[in-house]
């Protein structure tokens, strides 16, 4: 497997929880309007749990769902493929397409991917779905901006980068 330009966007709590019952747990604007503003005009992967548990299509960005089941609806801007591999073949005139989920997605992305953008939620929460630990050994945290709790956002969180070392 080689590593390409995929870059991973996740939030995650201190004990990499990132959901439960297919839903998010926390609620922070401003990192959803990062989410936008990154992903805005690229392919975003995900599994088709996740899609499904999307109210709709998320606008100026191209879907690739990750299935098992052979799918053949025909959704503008939805593409449904069987692998990672699939995934990231469709959208190889994307210069930095991202992977958006879930649980499953992420484990077989951090061999893909060059890159994290990881949103840590600074609190402990209780889920049925984790993203996997980060390998120091594979990883280094590039930057780390802290934000604090305030009207809009329950908890504090980090936005970290990591790039993947070269292994």
């Amino acid at each position: 497997m080689t590593r390409t330009n995929l870059t991973i966007i996740v939030a995650a709590g201190t004990n990499n929880t990132i959901g439960k019952d297919n839903k998010l747990i926390w609620h922070l604007p401003n990192d959803l309007k990062r989410f936008k503003r990154l992903t805005s005009g690229h392919n975003i992967i995900m599994g088709r749990k996740t899609f499904d548990s999307f109210p709709g299509l998320l606008p100026k960005r191209k879907h690739i769902i990750i299935t098992r089941k052979k799918e053949n609806k025909n959704i503008e801007n939805v593409i449904y493929v069987n692998s990672m591999e699939e995934a990231i073949e469709v959208s190889k005139e994307d210069p930095n397409p991202f992977v958006i989920g879930g649980g499953e997605i992420y484990k077989i992305a951090m061999n893909y991917s060059s890159k994290i953008e990881l949103t840590r939620v600074n609190h402990q929460f209780d889920g049925d779905t984790y993203f996997p630990e980060i390998n120091s050994d594979n990883w280094n945290k590039v930057s780390d901006e802290f934000n604090e709790i305030d009207e809009k956002h329950k908890f504090s969180f980090n936005y970290e980068t990591y790039e993947i070392k070269n292994i």
